[in-house]
């Protein structure tokens, strides 16, 4: 039994063979850096997909502006925007995808992390990553060549001090001798769940996170990806990706693709994502930015049609 069965974000996600549904804030589609986000309607979107039975509410953490590399997301502070999201919703699990564990301190990311899994009644899914815009590490003076440390450094902290009393520890960013680090979560941890690499190897991540973000790839690919994740993993630990849809109004219209994913009607996707099912896959999280329809459209049609296929798990 895995130990976050009773966790109500985890448990409402994940389950072996079976497949869950989620979205990646900004729920709209847009060209370009920027998106409109209106934060009401994007919270009146959030609750119509928790109703509709989607599993999950995903964001990202862009901590600087890159104009080279476009597209800052949904802008705000992912802890400040979740606490936002879990006091407008009951539900659905919440996501990060991904906090830049090279550019935060631990200490701080184990704190915040902890007061959101509390303030929303144990609904955090933590997805974690080095980085991967090159002008935020000089900005933050931290040396890219160490992500891959500092990534191990983060989770190793924060599994410490969300479970132990008045911890002592040395590492490269934390020398903690007294204090201790509050709140403690309800089962004195959270699920952490490591974003592509980060610098690791599968077995380092099997062993030390609990599951796994990777990036849309078709669906041999990630099948056989599975069965390297598979065999590194003693006991069920989920794999989940994001995926791009453009969900054309016509049901039937065969897919093309776009940048990480691809335009096709309902009927193909259905067909599309019960392959990923059969391949291992636990939980995708759509991402709406190129899509041509309006976003509230997409999301009645997904819940009316898609999710009925991959429902999520009721505690």
């Amino acid at each position: 039994m895995n130990k976050f069965n009773t966790h109500k974000g985890f448990a409402r996600t994940f389950s072996e063979r079976q497949l869950t549904l989620g979205l990646t804030f900004p729920l709209e589609s847009y060209r370009g850096s920027f998106p409109i986000f209106n934060l009401e309607e994007q919270m009146t979107l959030a609750k119509k997909a928790e109703n509709l039975g989607f599993a999950s509410l995903f964001v990202r953490d862009v901590p600087l502006y890159d104009a080279d590399f476009g597209d800052v997301g949904a802008s705000y502070d992912p802890w400040v925007f979740l606490a936002y999201v879990a006091a407008h919703t009951d539900r659905i699990a919440l996501g990060t995808a991904s906090i830049v564990t090279t550019l935060r301190h631990p200490l701080h990311v184990a704190k915040s992390a902890a007061s959101l899994d509390e303030i929303s009644r144990q609904r955090l899914l933590l997805g974690v990553a080095t980085g991967d815009r090159p002008i935020e590490f000089p900005a933050f003076k931290t040396d890219p060549n160490e992500s891959a440390a500092l990534f191990r450094e983060s989770i190793g902290v924060m599994k410490k001090v969300w479970k132990d009393s008045f911890p002592k520890m040395k590492t490269a960013r934390v020398e903690l001798e007294q204090g201790d680090v509050l709140p403690k979560p309800a089962l004195f941890d959270i699920p952490v769940l490591g974003t592509g690499y980060s610098g690791q190897s599968i077995e380092w991540l099997a062993e030390h996170t609990d599951g796994w973000l990777f990036y849309s790839q078709g669906v041999n690919e990630q099948r056989e990806l599975m069965n390297k994740w598979r065999q590194a993993t003693n006991e069920f630990k989920p794999f989940a990706q994001a995926l791009a849809i453009d969900l054309s109004g016509n049901p039937n219209e065969a897919p093309k693709p776009i940048q990480g994913g691809f335009r096709s009607g309902y009927r193909f996707l259905i067909d599309y994502l019960h392959a990923y099912q059969d391949a291992g896959v636990n939980h995708v999280m759509f991402g709406l930015k190129h899509g041509t329809r309006p976003a509230e459209e997409v999301i009645q049609e997904l819940g009316e049609y898609v999710v009925p296929h991959f429902p999520i798990n009721k505690l």
